[in-house]
């Protein structure tokens, strides 16, 4: 059922979750995937700020491939840099240029207030891709 599937990753304990998944997944269905992590910034009146630096931004990334690559999955790693209103657009482009048929993303929950002002990013995900979006379960073996 599904050939290609991308998996979204931030430094979140929850990636481990949706890593595990995906991994599942695409052995079941022999799919091919793609990693994607945004490492996120933020923009201020005089700069752009990294809200992680390079190195923790790889490490997140290469961490998700490895895992996948002993489940034997065949596997490739994008890292993007973007401003925190631009994640979803990053992973919905990275979807479409891949060919994704599922999209698999760590819920992030907030209150509503939150949520008013700055939209989930699974949300804006679902509402950008013709792909269908998988939200991976927190688990209690987060690690």
């Amino acid at each position: 059922m599904f050939q290609r599937i991308l998996v979204a990753v931030d430094p979140s304990p929850a990636r481990h979750t949706a890593v595990r998944l995906v991994g599942e997944l695409a052995q079941l269905h022999g799919a091919e995937v793609r990693v994607i992590h945004v490492a996120a910034q933020a923009a201020s009146v005089a700069a752009i700020v990294p809200l992680e630096d390079d190195a923790e931004a790889k490490a997140v990334l290469d961490e998700a491939v490895a895992a996948l690559r002993e489940q034997g999955v065949t596997v490739e790693g994008t890292l993007a840099k973007g401003l925190t209103t631009q994640i979803a657009e990053a992973i919905s482009e990275t979807a479409a240029e891949f060919g994704a048929d599922l999209i698999v993303l760590s819920p992030h929950h907030r209150n509503a207030l939150e949520a008013l002002f700055q939209p989930r990013v699974s949300d804006a995900v679902a509402h950008h891709t013709g792909a269908a979006v998988l939200l991976a379960p927190e688990g209690p073996d987060q690690t």
